[in-house]
């Protein structure tokens, strides 16, 4: 990140504000490259029997056996999508898979208010599925699915790990919530979850996080909302508390709640070189 970029996101603050939201995409929109020109893009392939199960394969000539990386979206439970026209998110993260010999793989999932939870964590399930049936032909490694999710789509990768039996070499946590119930109450939070705060406790995924032989890659910014901080901290303390040993737990100096997945296919990108060594290490 240069100096420039970094007094910027300063200024946007850490509220998700639609000035912070736009301008973050707007800075990293325009340091984006185009895809590497050996990528291969298949797009739309169902996983699921909703019309939004749907995921896009990244792939190349040549590769056998590569690491998986699965991208899960954010946009607070109730919008986003794996691709948008004209806008180069999140084939970014397709593309940096490429250029590092992996297979890149984004996916959309079911939307609250018509979705209720754990119908995220359900379809990430579907998902990785679908991959270990078929990643093959595509060059990648069934045994080898690395799952990402950042903010919503990290909710959706915890439930995932916590409700099923996880069946991914790792799974990366980037801006998560995972115990709602002790987070701010929001819209958002009831769109998904109902409106009944008081029955939230199950939804919490802490305790399976703590438990599960997955390996895991917990990512948080500086400029979070205070939410996603404590989130983050209360689920270090419960994993060092449980098991003895300090998570790999990842503080992302001067990024927003953004930033991290959009700088991804950029020069510099910090979460790059931590996806990079999660994936090479485990």
């Amino acid at each position: 990140m240069t100096p420039d970029i970094r007094k910027q996101l300063s200024g946007f603050g850490a509220e998700l504000t639609p000035g912070m939201l736009g301008g973050t995409q707007e800075i990293y929109k325009a340091l984006q490259p185009d895809l590497p020109p050996s990528a291969k893009v298949t797009r739309d392939h169902r996983y699921g029997p909703d019309e939004r199960n749907r995921l896009d394969i990244f792939t190349k000539d040549g590769l056998e056996n590569a690491p998986v990386l699965v991208f899960v979206h954010g946009g607070g439970f109730v919008m986003g999508d794996k691709t948008t026209e004209g806008s180069p998110f999140y084939d970014n993260i397709g593309g940096f898979a490429v250029d590092e010999g992996w297979v890149g793989v984004t996916i959309t999932y079911r939307l609250a208010p018509a979705n209720k939870w754990p119908s995220g964590g359900e379809d990430v399930a579907l998902a990785v599925n679908w991959l270990r049936e078929n990643v093959a032909q595509y060059g990648g490694n069934p045994d080898r699915i690395f799952v990402m999710g950042q903010s919503a789509g990290a909710v959706h990768v915890a439930e995932y790990v916590a409700r099923h039996d996880p069946k991914v070499a790792g799974a990366l946590l980037i801006s998560g919530i995972y115990d709602v119930a002790s987070a701010a109450p929001s819209d958002f939070h009831k769109a998904y979850y109902g409106d009944d705060v008081a029955a939230y406790g199950p939804t919490s995924s802490v305790a399976a996080l703590t438990s599960t032989k997955t390996p895991l890659l917990i990512a948080v910014s500086e400029y979070d909302p205070t939410d996603f901080q404590l989130q983050a901290a209360a689920l270090a303390a419960r994993y060092t508390t449980a098991n003895k040993v300090f998570p790999r737990l990842h503080w992302l100096g001067g990024h927003n709640h953004l930033s991290p997945v959009l700088e991804i296919g950029t020069p510099g990108s910090d979460l790059e070189h931590l996806i990079m060594d999660f994936i090479a290490t485990v």
